[in-house]
Formats: structure tokens, C-alpha cells, sequence
């Protein structure tokens, strides 16, 4: 996954990222209910590569998550105003070289936090820049504000003759109430796998849902109106203004599949409709994450500034759906 950005961050040059498809301009109009979407304004500590978000019940408090060190952690009382917290790793955990050996000193990817029976499950991954070498782990708490976490341990691994890549988990619910790890990026592209709700660990096979030549990872999948959308990031990230990272989106009616596109193509087969593909200051966006905040949907993601030296930041807005098809 996240190319050169993990290099970046293994030596310690850690930018982050901010995303959107409308400029600076386009962006005011929207939040003054010209058109059917509300962009967050969001100020203080902005910076985040892979961002996930979610609200925590008993306090309030919004929370997000992202690539780097330890996995950085922020919070806000609004979801407006961000603050740097403290990482959730102090230390890389012992177990972590076992799949992703060469990895960088606690250098962790892609987060996603999932409420569920009484507990916020962080799912990550650990990996080996440009190899298969690699992992997704968890970790979970009673409360977040708290920071009373465990270590869950491995979820799934993969090899350097594994079929998939073990990164950029996310866990998505289906219409039955199964719970599901999406996954994967390059390699054969995007996966599925049911999951135990008694361990939140794999159980099953595992089915293989949308490929890309050239750059897919990092799926969210969504249930809304009979349908299941699939989010992924194509292109390559971590460039900078030279990212060519972008959003697309696929539907099917089954969580396993097929999805198509707006065109009928299937993801497996490369078809996506563009979502989100940037503009001349918001470059590269990607690393996306969709959290369900009471009956709406709100969509987190990175790119990278252009009149800030390429640094990546997070964008938060509401997601709609228009026509069957999502929008913001």
C-alpha cells in the first residue's frame, strides 16, 4: 500500500494529507447550501495520511485515526476543532516482524475503528514497503477516551506468494447484520471476508471483489438502499503534488459481489466511477474512510495541499446519495 509515504514516514518525514474535488472557492459556495453538501470547516491540527473517524457515544468526542508512528490519534468536541493526542502504540509490539520482518521502527497503516458490543475494535496494518510481507492486527478498548486498550492480536497475513496483500482493513455490516473485513490493495486488488463476531476475526473464504492494474487499495463498503458500495483508492499516493490518487466507487447487491460501475463495468474486470478526483490545490485524495454517524454518513480523506508544500490533510464532510449513487 501507501508507496513512498511509508518510506517517507520510516525516516521520519512524515506529511499528511488533506482532499477535495471543488477548490478553495468551490468549497465555500458548498457550505453555504448551494448545493446539496456540507464540508466540515476544521481548523488546529489537520495534518493525517489514511484518516478514519468516528464518535465515541459516552463522551462525544470525535476521534480520528491515521498512518504513522504508533498510529497518530487526534480528537475534537465538535469534529470541527482538531487536537493532537497521544498514539496508541508507544512501542512496535514484538509480534509485528514475525509477518512484516523490515518493517519500519512502529510504523503502522491504514486504521479503522469499528464500535461493536460493547468495545471500539482498531484494526491496522503492518507491512514491508512494496512486498506482501504483511499483516493486519487489532486492538481494542471499552472507551477511547479511556485508553484502556488490548492488544487482539493477528487478523490476517499474507506472504510474498500469497494472492492478496493483508493491508487497509475495514469492517462493513451487512443487511443480515454479518459483520465483514474488506481489504487488500495491488496484488489481486480488494477482498472480502466474513467475520467472526465472537472473536472479530476472520471466518470463511475469503472472495476476491475488484482489481486494478496500475493502483487500488484501501476499500470502505457501505450499505444503503439495497445496495453495497465499494470505495477504493486507485492511482499511487505518497508523491506529494505528484500523487495520482483518486476515489472511485462500484455497486453490487450482494457484499461478495459483482460490483459494477455506473457504466455496468465490472470493478474486477478495472471499472470504477469517479468519486473524488482532485483538483489544482486539493492533489491525490484517497486513504478514505466512511463512518455511519446515526442514519447520515460522513467521509474522511486525505490530499495533499498544494499551497502548503504537498503536506497531506484531512477533509470531513457529509455524504449523500443521489440517483442511487454517492455524493457529497
Amino acid at each position: 500500500m501507501k508507496t513512498l509515504f511509508k518510506l517517507l514516514v520510516f525516516f521520519g518525514v512524515f506529511g499528511i494529507c488533506f482532499s477535495c474535488s471543488k477548490d478553495k472557492e468551490e468549497v465555500q459556495r458548498i457550505t453555504t447550501n448551494e448545493q446539496p453538501a456540507a464540508f466540515w470547516s476544521l481548523t488546529g491540527n489537520v495534518y493525517a495520511h489514511d484518516p478514519c473517524i468516528i464518535k465515541e457515544s459516552s463522551t462525544g468526542t470525535w476521534w480520528v485515526f491515521a498512518t504513522g508512528t504508533g498510529i497518530p490519534i487526534k480528537y475534537s468536541s465538535n469534529g470541527l476543532a482538531w487536537n493532537q493526542g497521544i498514539q496508541r502504540f508507544a512501542s512496535a509490539l514484538s509480534w509485528w516482524t514475525t509477518y512484516a520482518p523490515g518493517m519500519g521502527t512502529n510504523n503502522v497503516w491504514a486504521p479503522m475503528c469499528y464500535y461493536y458490543n460493547g468495545r471500539y475494535w482498531l484494526y491496522y496494518s503492518v507491512s514491508v514497503f512494496g512486498k506482501k510481507t504483511s499483516a493486519i492486527g487489532l486492538t481494542s478498548c471499552s472507551a477511547i477516551s479511556s485508553g484502556d486498550w488490548r492488544d487482539d492480536g493477528m487478523v490476517i497475513s499474507s506472504t510474498s506468494s500469497s494472492s492478496y496483500n493483508a493491508i487497509d482493513p475495514d469492517v462493513c455490516v451487512d443487511a443480515s447484520g454479518n459483520l465483514w473485513l474488506a481489504f487488500g490493495s495491488w496484488s489481486n486488488g480488494i477482498n472480502v471476508v466474513k467475520l467472526s463476531k465472537s472473536t472479530m476475526k476472520p471466518t470463511g473464504s475469503v472472495y476476491n471483489i475488484a482489481y486494478k492494474s496500475g493502483g487500488i487499495e484501501g476499500p470502505n463498503i457501505i450499505y444503503n438502499g439495497g445496495y453495497y458500495y465499494l470505495f477504493a483508492s486507485y492511482g499511487v499516493c505518497c508523491n506529494g503534488v505528484s500523487s495520482t490518487y483518486k476515489i472511485g466507487v462500484g455497486r453490487a447487491t450482494s457484499i461478495t459481489g459483482p460490483y459494477y460501475d455506473k457504466s455496468g463495468n465490472k470493478m474486477l474486470s478495472g471499472g470504477y466511477t469517479l468519486f473524488d478526483g482532485g483538483n489544482s490545490r486539493w492533489v491525490g485524495p484517497g486513504g478514505q474512510s466512511i463512518y455511519k454517524n446515526g442514519s447520515s454518513y460522513v467521509i474522511i480523506r486525505h490530499a495533499y495541499d498544494a499551497t502548503d508544500n504537498g503536506n497531506a490533510k484531512m477533509l470531513i464532510n457529509d455524504l449523500y446519495f443521489s440517483s442511487g449513487w454517492p455524493t457529497y
